[in-house]
C-alpha cells in the first residue's frame, strides 16, 4: 500500500510521517464508526427520548470548541503529537466510562458528550495542524481524497460489522464488544503515534491576530462563514438519521446495511476524486453537491420507509465526497495564503473549528426548544428539512473566493 501511495505522490518528503498519519486516521475512523454510530442508537434504547440526544451532542459541540482553543494553546507549547495522542486518549476514555456504565449510560449523557468532546478536540486540532504541516498544494487534494477512502471503507466495515454483532448477541453484551473493540483500536493509535516525528512550534498563542483578519481579509472570513453553514445542518443530522433508521426496523443491523451503502458508494468517489479533480473544478463541484445535499433530505420528508432510506444513503454516499474534497482542499489552501500562516497556522485551525462547533451549537439549541414548543406536531421532519438548507450558502460563501 505505501508503494502505492509513494507512487502516485511522488516525493519522499516527510513520506513516514504522512504514512503514519494516515494509518492514524483510519484507526481513528474504524474505532469510531464501529462504535459510536451505535451510541445515538444506544442512549435512544434506555430513554426513546430525542432530548437526552440532543443534550448529548450539544455537550460535545460545547466542550469540543473549548478543548480545540487549549490545545491550540498547548500545542504552541509542546509537540503537537503529545495532543494528538491526548485526544486518542480521552476517547479511549469515553469508551471506557461507556463500557462501566453500561445501561446507566443515559443518565451520564452530558458527561459522556464532554469526554468525547475533549477527545475530539485534542485529536482533531493535532491530525488538523499535522495535515497542514505534513502535506503541500500539490499533494492535498490526494491527502484529503486517500484519507476520505480510508473513512469510506472504516464507515462501510465498521457499522456492518457492529451490527452484526448486536444482532447476533444479547443486545448489552453485543454493545459492550464492540465498545471494547474501539477501546482496543484508540490504544493502538496511541501506540502509533509515537513513530511520528516530534514538531514543536515556538511562538506566542495569539487568536486575536487571527480575529481580525475576519474584517480584514475576505477569503479568510467566507470560509469560516461556510464552515459554520456546515456546522448547522451537519448538528443534528447526525444523530437523527441513525434514530430514525431503527425507529424505521428496529434493528442495529439496518443501520449497518444503510452505512455499508453510503459509504460504499463515498469510497468509490473518494478514489475518483484523488486522480481526476483539479483545482479548476473544485468550485463546480462545490455547487452541485451542495443543492444535491440541501434537497436530498426532501426523500424522507413524507413516509419513512426503509428503501426510502437506503436511496437517501445512496446519494449523500455520492455527493459529500464531492463537496468535502473541494472545500476542505480550498480552506487548507485559503489559511496557507492567509497573514502570518507559518507562524499563526495553529490559530486558523483552532477559529476554524470554533465557527463549525457554532453552527452545530445553534441548530442543536433550536432543536431542542422546537421539541418543547411543538408538542402535538412531530418538528422534527419539519427543522431537518430547514437546516439542510444551509449547505446551500457553503456554495455562497466559496464562491467569492480567489487564491492567488
Amino acid at each position: 500500500m505505501f508503494q502505492i501511495i509513494k507512487k502516485y505522490i511522488k516525493t519522499e518528503y516527510n513520506s513516514k510521517d504522512l504514512y503514519v498519519l494516515l494509518l492514524i486516521g483510519g484507526l481513528y475512523a474504524i474505532g469510531l464508526f464501529l462504535s459510536n454510530t451505535f451510541v445515538n442508537v444506544y442512549l435512544w434504547r434506555q430513554t426513546e427520548d430525542f432530548l437526552t440526544i440532543a443534550a448529548y451532542h450539544l455537550a460535545i459541540h460545547i466542550s469540543k470548541p473549548i478543548t480545540f482553543y487549549f490545545a491550540g494553546k498547548m500545542t504552541k507549547k509542546i509537540d503537537r503529537v503529545i495532543v494528538l495522542r491526548l485526544g486518542v486518549i480521552f476517547l479511549s476514555l469515553f469508551f471506557l466510562t461507556v463500557l462501566i456504565l453500561q445501561d446507566k449510560a443515559a443518565y451520564f449523557n452530558v458527561l459522556l458528550g464532554i469526554l468525547i468532546g475533549i477527545g475530539y478536540g485534542f485529536y482533531w486540532l493535532a491530525f488538523n495542524v499535522l495535515t497542514f504541516e505534513i502535506t503541500e498544494p500539490y499533494n492535498r487534494v490526494f491527502f484529503n481524497g486517500l484519507l476520505g477512502s480510508l473513512q469510506s471503507i472504516s464507515g462501510m466495515v465498521g457499522p456492518l460489522l457492529a451490527g452484526t454483532i448486536i444482532s447476533n448477541m444479547k443486545t448489552n453484551i453485543g454493545y459492550m464488544t464492540i465498545f471494547s473493540m474501539s477501546f482496543t483500536l484508540f490504544i493502538i493509535a496511541v501506540i502509533l503515534s509515537f513513530f511520528i516525528q516530534r514538531r514543536e512550534t515556538d511562538g506566542v498563542y495569539n487568536v486575536k491576530a487571527v480575529i481580525q483578519q475576519i474584517n480584514k481579509n475576505r477569503n479568510w472570513r467566507n470560509i469560516l462563514f461556510a464552515n459554520l453553514s456546515q456546522g448547522i445542518r451537519d448538528g443534528i443530522f447526525i444523530f437523527v438519521i441513525p434514530i430514525w433508521i431503527f425507529l424505521t426496523t428496529n434493528d442495529e443491523f439496518s443501520l449497518g446495511i444503510f452505512n455499508l451503502l453510503m459509504h460504499g458508494s463515498s469510497f468509490i468517489v473518494f478514489l475518483l476524486l484523488t486522480w481526476l479533480l483539479k483545482d479548476s473544478f473544485r468550485k463546480r463541484f462545490i455547487f452541485i453537491s451542495s443543492i444535491v445535499i440541501a434537497f436530498s433530505v426532501v426523500i424522507l420528508m413524507f413516509e419513512l420507509h426503509f428503501y426510502l432510506l437506503l436511496i437517501y444513503a445512496l446519494v449523500i454516499g455520492i455527493m459529500v465526497p464531492v463537496l468535502l474534497v473541494p472545500f476542505q482542499s480550498l480552506t487548507y489552501d485559503v489559511i496557507g495564503k492567509s497573514y502570518r500562516a507559518r507562524d499563526l497556522r495553529i490559530e486558523y485551525i483552532v477559529l476554524l473549528e470554533l465557527f463549525c462547533n457554532l453552527g452545530s451549537i445553534i441548530s442543536i439549541v433550536i432543536f431542542i426548544f422546537g421539541l418543547k414548543l411543538f408538542i402535538k406536531i412531530d418538528p422534527v421532519p419539519y427543522m431537518l428539512a430547514i437546516f439542510s438548507l444551509s449547505y446551500l450558502f457553503i456554495y455562497l460563501f466559496v464562491r467569492p473566493l480567489s487564491i492567488k
